[in-house]
């Protein structure tokens, strides 16, 4: 972009790899770096790590004392303005001297957005916005769907075999995936706001959807359970610890309601479809409601296809194990109405790696419109 210079980009990337190290701890809020630039040296840096602490403005201000007065800041999110959690950093930078800031994405929260930079412009502050913003926003997809739609960001994963069979024709199906696949799941889950599932799976499998083989801080995801009619077993697994089970019904209340309860779950009502399912949509402006901003569906071919098809996936991330277990198996999807090769559903691959013996894609389902 213009009126920028090198130094300007090798900055913001620095800011930008300091905002990772928030991204499993600082839900809901967006994962923002600061890095702090003064005659050509970093004097102060950091990065925002939990919700209610302060913000990573406010961390390198404190990191460069007084060096921060004349000193140029390096911001992935614009500063925000407002009292929240924390009090506003564009005030904090105005007060600590800081001679020019340089933002990447502007905050789309409604409270926020464009209200910090003219604050700081106000004070006299030189301000240049814009840089890399495109990457501070694709590190925060989940907040900015939320603050401009209402919605989280949604992420469906999927495991088969090459030919696509998430199990054999007798109902075996573990494992299909490598050991290492297994461990990147659990790294998707500690990324997450909250993993999704249906009440099938559940009973099922009895999954624990808790995140394991993951050394690093994160925040537990909330765990969801779609199950319109209230099948769920209070004696699942995922009742049996501390962490809490939300789960999403439509409204009929069998007698197990209160042994639900008893059992530790947390019970939302949404409005079903024709077909007698809880609507997607309903289900993710509920969880957008409760401030989640990136959603982990692990479900059954049937719950991810209709999820799919009702246009609220964003990506599917897809894990092909090299080997193949015949065309009686299951299929790794459940989708109805695609007849002919024009009835195709068009996906954009955004990333191929091997992840132990299996590959992993990520692919872009489409775009949602957004208000």
């Amino acid at each position: 972009m213009s009126g920028f210079s090198a130094s300007d980009h090798e900055w913001m990337a620095q800011a930008l790899r300091l905002a990772q190290c928030g991204q499993a701890t600082c839900d809901p809020n967006p994962r923002v770096g600061c890095v702090l630039v003064k005659d050509g040296v970093c004097v102060g840096e950091a990065w925002h790590a939990r919700a209610g602490d302060p913000h990573a403005e406010i961390l390198a201000l404190r990191a460069a004392g007084s060096a921060a007065s004349g000193a140029t800041a390096y911001v992935t999110l614009e500063p925000c303005s407002h009292y929240g959690r924390t009090p506003p950093c564009a005030d904090a930078l105005i007060e600590a001297g800081i001679a020019r800031v340089v933002t990447g994405a502007t905050d789309p929260n409604p409270r926020v957005s464009g209200r910090g930079l003219d604050r700081l412009r106000e004070a006299g502050v030189a301000v240049t916005e814009g840089l890399m913003a495109a990457q501070s926003e694709r590190l925060n997809p989940g907040f900015f769907r939320r603050m401009r739609a209402g919605l989280p960001y949604v992420r469906a994963k999927l495991a088969a075999s090459l030919d696509g069979r998430t199990a054999t024709a007798s109902g075996e199906s573990r494992w299909i995936t490598s050991a290492a696949a297994r461990r990147d799941v659990h790294r998707q889950r500690a990324l997450s706001s909250a993993i999704v599932t249906g009440v099938d799976t559940v009973t099922a499998d009895d999954p624990q959807l808790t995140v394991r083989d993951w050394d690093e801080a994160f925040l537990p995801p909330r765990r969801i359970v779609l199950d319109s009619q209230l099948r769920m077993s209070p004696d699942a697994a995922l009742l049996a610890d501390e962490q809490g089970v939300v789960v999403i019904h439509g409204g009929v209340m069998p007698a197990r309601e209160p042994d639900l309860v008893r059992a530790g779950a947390e019970l939302w009502q949404v409005p079903l479809t024709e077909e007698g399912h809880v609507s997607p949509v309903a289900v993710l402006e509920a969880l957008a409601g409760a401030e989640i901003n990136e959603v982990w569906v692990e479900a059954g071919p049937r719950l991810v296809g209709a999820w799919i098809q009702a246009g609220v996936v964003d990506e599917l991330i897809v894990y092909l194990a090299p080997h193949l277990m015949g065309h009686e198996g299951n299929p790794m999807l459940t989708l109805t109405g695609l007849d002919t090769m024009d009835d195709r559903m068009q996906l954009e691959t955004l990333d191929v790696r091997q992840v132990g013996d299996d590959l992993r894609l990520t692919l872009r389902v489409g775009e949602r419109e957004e208000d």
